[in-house]
């Protein structure tokens, strides 16, 4: 009986852990462009979305279910407190926007990923509670979609070239990613999944083989991306785990290899073979220093207080500099919220950012360590591109686990209903007194 009680529990958690798996892998795919038809995009964005948010709501009760209680209760409440109020003033800007359906497109997609995270970590808490021996790791899932979705743009830029190469620069220079993702997003993809499967390597219950080739996968499709920020958010997450690392040797390899890579990485990817033309765009930040002097000088004085409703940056659709070419959206998520929601918005998310910064430092040590590298890429990319706080996309959403993974801890006093349901449930159980990573 025992036997079989052990069997079907540890089939709930295989299943469970494939379910959390496909789930992530569908939200993250959901951002990619993958029909160059405007509707099915859109229909695979809204339904695809929806469709996955009721999935994490479903793995949540699904556990719930088997045998457990919502025993968490919020942690660090002004960093998600905060992030609150800056989805509330986006939502306020509704008032002032001179695009209201597309501020509102944005804030409801954001708020989005924001529900599905919520459902998406819990169910990971009440399984470090509940089930304090299962395998599930937020940094192994991540990792793994990332690996998953870097494999099927390698096997396409082999197959179908035209389709998943992208030309940029006159159609000198290809990269992966096509016109399904922006290189560079596709490349903070990649990184972020070298910073999540690196912790494989440390796992007694992980075949480190697989892991190390998951890695070279990942590190070739980030070259092929040809994503400068990425190459450097790959080498500071490297260079965190030698500094973090007690076991000298490894230090002296892996610092080691990092000196052999880095001038080829350097020569190849962020000048170009010393084109330059290319040395000159990378000292300008790819030529967005004079958009963003031009934002700030011209743009912002116009709506300093509040800006000009939640993702926009003029009052048409494209910001137009006295002496810069036009642009839809800043490349740096912090100027970003600075023009959509001004100095006030910008105001509240540096805030929102020490304490989030602030919860994560509260954290038991690997757990603080892998927050922290999941960071370096999301945060690099937020310099360049689309960012934490920009236009939606899956880096909001790996931010948003982030931040949800340090918004809640175990309740330790049960109330006597959630006793008699896991007495009636788990007789078995010995509940444990903290979560695991």
């Amino acid at each position: 009986m025992i036997r079989d009680q052990t069997i079907i529990k540890e089939q709930f958690l295989k299943s469970t852990g494939k379910y959390l798996f496909i789930l992530l892998l569908l939200m993250v795919a959901c951002f990619f462009t993958w029909s160059e038809n405007v509707m099915i995009t859109r229909a695979i964005k809204v339904v695809g979305r929806l469709g996955v948010l009721t999935g994490s709501y479903l793995i949540y009760k699904r556990i719930i279910n088997y045998g457990a209680v919502d025993s968490l209760k919020w942690n660090n409440p002004l960093a998600i407190g905060l992030y609150g109020v800056y989805l509330l003033i986006g939502f306020a800007s509704f008032a002032w926007s001179t695009n209201v359906g597309y501020s509102m497109l944005q804030w409801f997609m954001t708020s989005q990923t924001l529900v599905f995270c919520y459902f998406f970590i819990k169910s990971i808490y009440l399984l470090d509670i509940y089930f304090p021996k299962h395998r599930i790791r937020l940094f192994n899932l991540l990792g793994n979609v990332s690996f998953s979705l870097i494999l099927l743009f390698i096997v396409g830029m082999w197959t179908l070239p035209d389709v998943f190469f992208r030309l940029t620069h006159g159609g000198e220079e290809a990269r992966l990613g096509g016109y399904f993702m922006n290189p560079n997003e596709l490349g903070m993809l990649a990184g972020l999944g070298i910073a999540g499967l690196i912790f494989d390597l440390f796992q007694d219950d992980q075949k480190k083989w697989w892991t190390i080739v998951k890695l070279l996968v990942l590190f070739y499709g980030l070259y092929a991306t040809g994503s400068r920020s990425s190459l450097i958010g790959a080498f500071l997450i490297i260079g965190f785990h030698i500094f973090q690392s007690s076991n000298k040797k490894l230090k002296y390899i892996a610092f080691g290899m990092m000196l052999l890579v880095t001038p080829i990485a350097v020569h190849k990817i962020i000048f170009k073979d010393g084109d330059q033309s290319r040395m000159e765009e990378v000292l300008s930040m790819t030529g967005r220093l004079p958009f963003w002097t031009a934002l700030i000088n011209e743009g912002l004085p116009k709506e300093p207080l509040l800006g000009y409703g939640f993702m926009r940056i003029a009052y048409k659709e494209y910001f137009q500099g006295v002496h810069t070419y036009p642009g839809k959206m800043t490349h740096n998520t912090f100027i970003q919220v600075l023009m959509n929601l001004g100095f006030i918005g910008l105001t509240v998310i540096l805030f929102h950012l020490i304490f989030t910064f602030y919860g994560i430092y509260q954290e038991p040590q690997l757990k603080k360590q892998v927050l922290l590298t999941l960071l370096i890429p999301l945060i690099i990319n937020s310099f360049t591109e689309f960012g934490i706080f920009g236009e939606s996309n899956y880096g909001i959403l790996f931010y948003q686990l982030i931040l949800m993974y340090i918004s809640f801890q175990p309740r330790l006093i049960l109330s006597p209903r959630e006793r008699i349901y896991l007495r009636k449930k788990r007789p078995e159980l010995q509940l444990a007194t903290r979560s695991k990573f």
